[in-house]
């Protein structure tokens, strides 16, 4: 986990603490803590505590995000840093539009994948 970029932690318009998290996915913390070590969400130390966070945007309801977890794995394949992961998915894109993670809360992680994949290219 490293500590966020001030710049990077203004694009992210909400956070959620892992307790926030676990509360809402029905879960014990060490759950989402595994979810953390598995990649399946990006969490980042910040706060005047240093507390570990995830972009709320990346829970929907009770579950993870459709599509997030296989665009974490093409960007992490493609050499992202988890700053770099979180900048790139909440940095605007008039293709889409919106944001990448826009699109994938909107079920739209086929565009998002396919423009991921490219960035190897």
């Amino acid at each position: 986990m490293t500590e966020i970029d001030a710049r990077i932690d203004a694009l992210v318009p909400a956070w959620l603490t892992l307790p926030d998290i676990a509360e809402q996915l029905g879960v014990e913390v060490t759950r989402v803590r595994q979810l953390v070590k598995d990649g399946q969400v990006i969490a980042v130390r910040r706060g005047e505590n240093r507390a570990l966070h995830v972009p709320a945007a990346f829970i929907d309801g009770d579950k993870v995000v459709k599509g997030l977890t296989g665009t974490l794995t093409l960007l992490r394949d493609d050499g992202f840093t988890p700053d770099e992961m979180i900048e790139w998915l909440f940095t605007p894109d008039p293709t889409l539009p919106g944001t990448p993670a826009q699109a994938l809360s909107e079920n739209r992680g086929t565009e998002v994948k396919r423009r991921a994949q490219a960035l190897a290219v």
